[in-house]
């Protein structure tokens, strides 16, 4: 069956027709409006400038620090072993270290913890048992208690307190001519360090003994269990 040659004319005119009736050209218009409705609103919109907020008003007086502290030089830190200005020659003897002490710390949320670890310790141990500390206290920043203990027991102790911590921060250091060391840069810690404000911390002085002294006040009636 042969085409007419005007066939495909007719088709195409037909097409267009049914495109451009008036209903169609309705919605086409009416969609072109919305389009080009919303563009101009997104337009606007980009070119809103938003309104810069009033400064905040400057309160009277002045700083106490005055207003040149942003020329003070920065100063050196002290020396991480008091005393030396190099580093060391040869190694310190263990047989510097004394004694040791334990400091648990605790909060509001965790007193109870620290009771039964005080607990414990004093029923297990012949150690000198310290008061409590329900505010921060020497170089301790938070609420503690310790305990001081010998050499001899630092093998059991050690692992005792890794054991029976119930989670508490537990600072153990020993006793040495430096006591500021000790604090800072000899501790061992049992959970999470925290801060130590030891910075400050001298050694004896005159006439006092060179290391802290441990005297035993408890009465151990359990042995440690193995």
């Amino acid at each position: 069956m042969s085409l007419e040659p005007n066939f495909f004319n007719e088709r195409d005119d037909q097409m267009w027709a049914d495109l451009l009736s008036p209903g169609r050209r309705a919605l086409l218009g009416g969609g072109a409006a919305a389009l080009a409705a919303i563009g101009l609103a997104r337009g606007a919109e980009a070119q809103t400038v938003p309104v810069a907020a009033a400064p905040a008003p400057v309160p009277a007086g002045r700083s106490p620090w005055g207003y040149d502290t942003y020329k003070e030089p920065t100063p050196r830190p002290k020396s991480v072993r008091p005393g030396e200005a190099v580093l060391p020659a040869n190694p310190r003897a263990y047989t510097d270290i004394k004694s040791y002490h334990a400091h648990i710390y605790f909060d509001e949320d965790s007193h109870a913890k620290a009771a039964l670890i005080r607990k414990w310790a004093a029923e297990r141990f012949s150690v000198e048992l310290g008061n409590w500390n329900l505010e921060p206290r020497g170089p301790h920043v938070t609420p503690s208690f310790y305990f001081g203990f010998t050499n001899d027991l630092l093998p059991v102790i050690v692992p005792w307190l890794q054991l029976n911590s119930l989670g508490l921060t537990i600072l153990l250091h020993p006793n040495t001519e430096d006591p500021r060391a000790d604090h800072l840069y000899y501790a061992l810690w049992v959970n999470r360090a925290q801060p130590v404000n030891a910075y400050g911390m001298h050694g004896p002085a005159p006439g006092e003994p060179k290391v802290e002294q441990i005297y035993p006040n408890t009465r151990p009636t359990i042995r440690p269990e193995a």
